[in-house]
């Protein structure tokens, strides 16, 4: 059971591991002052909002591995309006991306990550994971595969940390780069957080439609049982 739930999980976890802006977030962050501090405490808030936001719903949907229950039923009807909300989520960001020649500035909420306390690092890598609404779309479908193909115990436990560890790669990747990289590092990543910050609405509609379209796809199969 162990492989397919892991295999169940990568799509999800890689859709929120290229997710723009917390690679914008934590390239700045580490530009700025305290950087080293606040870039270890915005991981950690990062990977436990993942671990909480899935755990709470393989804690809910526990037995969604039986086809006939009433929490595989929800899961599956969740997954249809989840799939169809990243969709239009999807086509929308397409149609609003800056066209050629429009200047594409880092985003206000971005401006002051360069001084951030340590508490606000924290709590921004958990708001920016845990309480992300498309964060959570995608951890919640990403826990509910791990249910229904029917992990349990330890297996279950590597499933939930496989999805944790592969969905905070990047941020986990900036980190590692910032402290081991030196000055060629901060280099290269600030040429990184241009290239997401010039090409984050198009990274972006392409992530929702293809995980919308996978996910929909999954609820409706689960719903023809």
């Amino acid at each position: 059971m162990l492989i397919q739930a892991v295999g169940a999980v990568l799509p999800a976890a890689l859709a929120v591991a290229l997710s723009p802006f917390p690679l914008i977030g934590i390239v700045l962050i580490l530009a700025g002052r305290h950087g080293r501090r606040n870039g270890l405490l915005f991981t950690a808030g990062w990977i436990a909002g993942l671990g909480i936001a899935a755990t709470l719903v393989v804690l809910v949907f526990g037995g969604a591995d039986d086809p006939e229950s009433p929490s595989s039923a929800i899961a599956d009807w969740g997954r249809v309006l989840a799939g169809a909300a990243l969709i239009v989520l999807g086509a929308r960001t397409w149609w609003q991306r800056p066209r050629a020649g429009d200047e594409t500035g880092t985003p206000r909420w971005m401006a002051s990550l360069d001084d951030l306390s340590a508490s606000r690092a924290l709590l921004l890598g958990l708001l920016l994971s845990g309480a992300n609404p498309k964060n959570l779309v995608l951890t919640a479908s990403a826990a509910t595969s791990i249910v229904e193909v029917g992990a349990h115990h330890g297996d279950l436990v590597v499933a939930v940390a496989v999805f944790v560890l592969v969905g905070s790669c990047t941020v986990l990747g900036a980190v590692v780069i910032h402290l081991l990289g030196g000055q060629h590092a901060a280099s290269f990543l600030d040429s990184v957080r241009q290239f997401m910050i010039t090409n984050s609405a198009v990274i972006t509609a392409i992530v929702l439609l293809l995980l919308g379209a996978s996910i929909l796809g999954d609820g409706l199969t689960g719903l023809g049982r």
